[in-house]
């Protein structure tokens, strides 16, 4: 299973990715699109809306069930990719590569805070056993 180094991590399955711009690209990892199989729906939050750390604000939905995404940190969602409302299994293709939506962070340091590549995989193992 892919878990890429630079990129931060959640307990329930989201990656974060700092970009250049200082905006956060949120999507849901390898782990949980092999969990979830299939995607056939991907509701975004809406842009503009101001989210919590952990707060649920987006769902994917596969062919065995729907799952809820939450904000990985606090932050305003600035951007989402419409891409996937087309083709939500652009998910299953490139879990990485098909980010869902883009946060401007109301603090930048809190993604220091969640899992590094290396706890997070350490997370997967403990709950494969």
């Amino acid at each position: 299973m892919s878990i890429p180094a630079e990129l931060k991590y959640t307990k329930t399955h989201e990656w974060a990715r700092l970009e250049g711009d200082g905006l956060v690209s949120v999507g849901i990892t390898h782990h949980a699109q092999e969990l979830l199989g299939d995607m056939v729906f991907v509701e975004n939050p809406q842009v503009g809306r101001k989210l919590g750390a952990n707060e649920e604000c987006a769902v994917v939905e596969s062919v065995k069930a729907a799952s809820d995404v939450y904000a990985p940190v606090a932050g305003e969602v600035v951007a989402v990719n419409g891409e996937l409302e087309g083709a939500p299994q652009k998910i299953n293709e490139d879990p990485y590569g098909a980010w869902m939506f883009r946060l401007k962070p109301a603090n930048p340091a809190d993604l220091q805070g969640l899992l590094t590549a290396a706890q997070y995989q350490e997370q997967v193992e403990s709950e494969e056993h």
